[in-house]
């Protein structure tokens, strides 16, 4: 699958990958990863602005965390966040449900 096809809901894909619990910046990437069987790859690039502009809106909040002897930027979803994810899943599967009908050939 075409990374553009993520494009306008790489903060939905992270906002869900976030809604079982913590986790550091590679960990989101193989969380979707994982959870799409490989057809979504997120890059360092494209992740941690991402992440970034979530903590900023207040929707992640991040504390650092040491784990086998190494430090990492652990992220959470905040109340506010878990909002967003509801509101914007709504938006998504609303989206799918439309587009389907567009698509669904005429009996």
């Amino acid at each position: 699958m075409k990374l553009d096809a993520l494009k306008g809901q790489l903060e939905l894909v992270v906002l869900a990958s976030l809604s079982r619990g913590p986790l550091h910046g590679y960990a989101i990437i193989k969380s979707v990863r994982d959870r799409s069987d490989g057809e979504l790859e997120l890059l360092e690039g494209t992740l941690y602005p991402a992440l970034h502009r979530l903590e900023q809106a207040g929707l992640v909040r991040s504390s650092w965390s040491t784990e086998g002897g190494r430090r990492r930027r652990v992220y959470e979803l905040t109340r506010k966040g878990r909002g967003a994810l509801a509101e914007q899943d709504a938006d998504w599967r609303r989206f799918v449900r439309t587009l389907d009908a567009v698509l669904a050939t005429p009996r």
